[in-house]
């Protein structure tokens, strides 16, 4: 038979999109629905004074719901219980939820929120992470002695980097409705990770987890911003439902959803590399400061991210890495693609650039020279086992694209005279942990399994959702390979938490790993349940059902479960932040050429070229797609996006203003894989969404760097910072 890993099948979900017949939560029409809308603060810290509802305005017509509504605890179960539901005396932030509004029209629901008045206590917002004192969160990570490493050093080379926020920019935005049945809250929604969704409304309605189901809509978009959102807005529809007795949808639109919601945490990341002359890095001392906003939602994690991705794909003996994450009077900060890893990559590149200036060598050979390898240990204490594909990437990357050629040539064209522009190319090296971090995975305790019917149907479960990645294919493919069966036989079950089990959130780059490896384990069962020893699977449906009859007896179907098990091999102290952090890890490289007018300062992407190392390629359109996908996003953070803040509110929240990428800003690009395969993924598979975001930033402020001969160290490069970088230094 022929294989199905490897090769490009048809989007199972394709067909129903391309036709527009796929519904998403808004195209649900649900019997006496009604609309909901969100009053939120309109100050960044404070204290509520004084609700009023203008009394001349016909209320009789809308339900309302405040705080003293909520039958259960005000709180956003997450990590911590910190984030009120609704806000009922203190406020943290512009775009603070303090009142909900529901009615049959949505325009007349969003109007009644001009007749609401709010009076408050105003406060001075503490708005400059720098000084905030309240730390959410903190790490410390030490290897070998890094002060006596930088006393040592041949060469120190210092460097402070500042990334923005960036908005998430899905093409649908947050949206979820809500009923009642017989007790039971049900939502559907646009959403990430049904089981968080869950854990959140059993808290918030006091309600045990049998009377609580959580159901995805097809989703048009997430990229880590519906990771946890979705928890509050599920919750504020189903709090006017449980009022109005009566489904309710609230969908917000871009600007509200811009304004209101998570978005990639901003950082400032400090570093001191000490290497020899030759360009071996002995000693690195790395200062991280993360602006969490206002409550504290995934930061930790984002944090943890960061901290342990600090230091590059880089070997050094002598590591010190101090983090923290801190409050602000702005709204949450949340997941992103990358979460945390994009932030301190793009500084850690940038310490290579400025280490591969001060001795005077080429910036790949810096890389060469340092890049980790199999046997190689990382800050935190983890040997790398097996498949390190750090050095394979790199190469291949710089064969691909011609890099030494390319730097000779921009080089002539910048000591010409008389052009009219600048031209430059550069790289940048990224690695990126496939999986929760540590001992993340053993707590999530994931399941999936695969059911068969008396009727020779093959179902998977599991509670990993599709939002235009490709999950339910990959995971077809997964479970078809293994049994070796069509693809076609194979069907995926719509995520609902009354059907599926708890597969773990569809975050961290750990859906393909993680869970596929558990749905070949449960496939395995199923295979030797139907045909044990070297007796052959049956590969059509008929035969199929024909088997299974026999062995199913009188019962509909079986369903054959796997559970995570922690590798033996894999140890971690969550005190002490060491060990193994993560199972296996994926490797990137990038090249970029670009071109820079002198005239109005304008970047000009002139070629892209990734090599990345993703382990067996399950699916190579998709893999493909999820690269050139994630570098159009991070080039968006590299060049374009700039979250504008006044007063803790975002003022360009809508994208007339909020520049995103394209088609016409995406350059051609080419993807080439270099795997090598993990043994515990499915079929030697690693992770691949979040590895493109973290190369952008640094390749393309490495190629400025090469173009200009100045560093811009602050993200987006645009053409204001690249004046100003000129301007401190004229003489280019």
């Amino acid at each position: 038979m022929k294989k199905i890993v490897g090769r490009s099948a048809r989007r199972s979900e394709g067909p129903d999109k391309l036709c527009g017949v796929a519904k998403y939560v808004d195209d649900y029409a649900l019997p006496g629905c009604l609309f909901g809308a969100t009053l939120r603060s309109t100050i960044a810290c404070g204290r509520i004074r004084s609700v009023t509802l203008d009394p001349a305005f016909p209320w009789s017509e809308y339900v309302v719901v405040t705080a003293d509504d909520i039958p259960g605890h005000n709180h956003v179960a997450l990590i911590e219980n910190d984030q009120p539901l609704l806000a009922k005396d203190l406020i943290r932030h512009p775009m603070e939820p303090i009142l909900l509004v529901a009615h049959p029209v949505r325009a007349k629901a969003y109007a009644a929120l001009a007749h609401i008045k709010v009076e408050y206590d105003e406060q001075t917002p503490l708005l400059d992470p720098e000084t905030s004192t309240t730390v959410f969160k903190s790490f410390a990570i030490q290897r070998g002695d890094a002060e006596r490493g930088l006393a040592g050093a041949h060469v120190v080379v210092e460097g402070e980097y500042r990334v923005p926020h960036q908005e998430q920019a899905y093409i649908e935005t947050n949206g979820a409705a809500a009923w009642w049945e017989d007790g039971t809250l049900v939502t559907l929604g646009s959403l990430q990770c049904p089981h968080y969704v869950v854990k959140a409304l059993k808290a918030s309605f006091g309600l045990p987890e049998e009377k609580v189901r959580v159901i995805q809509a097809v989703t048009g978009g997430g990229f880590g911003g519906k990771e946890e959102y979705p928890n509050v807005i599920c919750a504020h529809a189903g709090l006017l439902a449980r009022k109005a007795g009566r489904p309710v949808k609230i969908i917000y639109d871009r600007h509200e959803d811009m304004a209101a919601t998570t978005k990639r945490h901003p950082a400032v990341i400090r570093h001191r590399t000490g290497a020899t002359r030759d360009g071996r890095i002995v000693a690195q001392d790395v200062e991280i400061v993360m602006d969490g906003g206002a409550y504290v939602t995934l930061s930790p994690v984002v944090l943890s991210r960061g901290t342990l991705h600090a230091t590059g794909p880089y070997d050094c003996p002598n590591v010190r890495i101090r983090s923290r994450v801190v409050m602000t009077n702005t709204p949450p900060n949340g997941a992103f693609r990358g979460f945390g890893a994009p932030q301190t990559l793009f500084a850690a590149e940038m310490q290579i650039e400025r280490l591969a200036d001060a001795v005077g060598l080429d910036p790949l050979v810096v890389r060469r020279r340092n890049a980790i390898r199999e046997g190689s240990t990382l800050p935190m204490g983890q040997t790398l086992r097996e498949s390190v594909g750090a050095l394979g990437t790199l190469e291949a990357c710089a064969k691909k694209s011609g890099y030494a050629r390319r730097s000779h040539e921009c080089a002539r064209w910048n000591q010409a005279a008389g052009r009219p522009s600048w031209r430059g190319i550069g790289m940048a090296l990224v690695h990126h942990g496939a999986g929760f971090t540590g001992s993340g995975e053993a707590y999530l305790n994931s399941r999936a399994a695969v059911t068969l019917t008396r009727e020779g149907e093959l179902r998977v479960l599991s509670g990993s959702t599709e939002f235009g990645q490709g999950t339910t294919t990959l995971f077809g493919q997964i479970v078809a390979e293994t049994l070796g069966v069509p693809l076609e036989l194979v069907t995926v079950e719509t995520p609902d938490t009354a059907r599926v089990p708890n597969s773990g959130p569809t975050v961290a780059s750990r859906t393909c790993m993680m869970v596929g490896r558990l749905l070949r384990e449960a496939a395995l069962e199923l295979k030797a349940f139907v045909a044990p020893g070297t007796a052959r699977f049956p590969t059509t449906r008929l035969a199929l059902a024909r088997a299974a009859r026999p062995l199913l007896g009188p019962e509909p179907s079986r369903r054959f479960e796997a559970v995570y098990k922690k590798p033996d091999w894999v140890t971690w102290d969550d005190k002490s932040y060491t060990g193994d952090a993560y199972e296996a890890y994926s490797y990137g490289a990038m090249a970029v050429e670009l071109e820079i007018d002198k005239a109005t300062f304008e970047t000009q992407i002139r070629g892209v070229w990734i090599a990345a190392d993703i382990g067996t390629v399950i699916h190579p359109l998709f893999a493909e797609g999820q690269v050139i996908g994630g570098v159009t996003q991070g080039l968006g953070y590299a060049l374009l996006e700039s979250a504008v803040y006044e007063k803790g509110v975002m003022k360009n929240a809508r994208f007339t203003d909020y520049t995103i990428p394209t088609a016409l800003d995406t350059p051609p690009m080419r993807v080439t894989f270099v795997p090598t395969p993990y043994s515990l993924g499915p079929f030697g598979a690693k992770g691949v969404g979040e590895l493109p975001m973290d190369i952008p930033g640094p390749a393309v402020a490495a190629a400025v760097r090469h173009a200009i001969g100045r560093f811009v160290d602050v993200l987006p490069i645009t053409p204001e910072r690249i004046a100003q970088a000129l301007a401190k230094d004229p003489a280019a």
